[in-house]
């Protein structure tokens, strides 16, 4: 059983920065491809961003493309999200999540929240406009 716990978020001006965090515990994390996703009020669940178990290959969804960046610290049991030039459109509930890797996601992380087994309870970020 792996617990996940996210942190970091808040309010940020249009245009700002943030970095989440979420670190692991139970299992062993290097083993885990790690994501990202958010949740806005009244919509479904996004992809944002994931990770493979070794951290070596990332991919994004194509809202965020360019401006967030996912990296993996195994010796920190920890993913971090790096947002950049954040929008209002940005603000949403982001949840981390993870998977166990196999050998049909060793050179790639999943994109669809259906592929992981673990959840976090998320962290709020909020972008006015």
């Amino acid at each position: 059983q792996v617990q996940l716990v996210e942190s970091g978020g808040g309010l940020v001006q249009a245009g700002g920065s943030l970095r989440l965090a979420c670190t692991a515990a139970g299992g062993t994390f290097s083993e885990y491809n790690m994501g990202w996703f958010r949740q806005a009020p009244g919509r479904p669940r996004e992809f944002v961003a994931a990770v493979t178990w070794s951290g070596g290959t990332a991919d994004y969804g194509d809202s965020v493309k360019g401006r967030f960046s996912i990296s993996k610290d195994n010796s920190k049991n920890t993913v971090y999200l790096l947002m950049n030039n954040l929008k209002p459109e940005d603000t949403a509930a982001y949840y981390c999540a993870a998977r166990q890797f196999s050998s049909k996601y060793y050179y790639n992380a999943p994109d669809a929240e259906g592929e992981y087994d673990y959840w976090g309870r998320g962290t709020q970020v909020t972008v006015p406009s």
